[in-house]
């Protein structure tokens, strides 16, 4: 097994208390295929939601509220593949894309919360811009948390990888095996 992929195991185990699937029972393991637990806290075949590691409820990022890590279902199986990182960098990892994680399920929420109030201003009896202009605003500061989470995660993840490291992540983006 990879290094990375041990200290992603060791994680995982340490997360769930010791308990669920050995590495490669039920094609959970790293080299499995289908659900399984993941570091960012819960367990099954979804990226997202209630768990998997991703950090939004879906498998990829695309721009909306509904992705995981990156475009990618396990992303942090996949980057300490891809990346060939060191138990330390996918542990460092792990914490940077929990984080991420839960700053695009508040942006989910602050979304939701955003299209209830557009729809209570169109179903009133008169329209009232200001409450409009209320919920536009706070739906452009939910986005402006999001891209300063981004652009933080994007930061933590330059400082602790290495350079031939930074470059495999970047030719990924590039290519667009891994989207933001």
């Amino acid at each position: 097994m990879h290094p990375g992929m041990m200290a992603w195991w060791k994680w995982k185990q340490a997360a769930h208390g010791g308990h669920g699937h050995g590495p490669h029972e039920h094609g959970h393991g790293p080299h499995g295929h289908g659900g399984g637990c993941g570091p960012s806290g819960g367990c099954g075949p979804s990226a997202e939601g209630g768990g998997g590691e991703a950090f939004a409820s879906g498998d990829g990022f695309d721009g909306d509220y509904g992705g995981g890590n990156f475009g990618v279902r396990r992303p942090l199986r996949f980057l300490a593949h891809k990346l060939e990182l060191d138990d330390k960098q996918v542990e460092e990892l792990a914490h940077v894309l929990n984080e991420l994680k839960t700053e695009r399920a508040q942006a989910a929420v602050d979304h939701r919360r955003s299209v209830a109030g557009f729809a209570d201003v169109i179903a009133a009896e008169t329209f009232d811009e200001s409450k409009v202009g209320a919920v536009a605003a706070e739906r452009v500061k939910s986005a402006e948390r999001l891209r300063d989470a981004l652009v933080k995660a994007l930061g933590q993840i330059h400082a602790l990888l290495r350079k031939e490291q930074r470059g495999r992540f970047a030719y990924l983006i590039r290519t667009g095996a891994l989207s933001l």
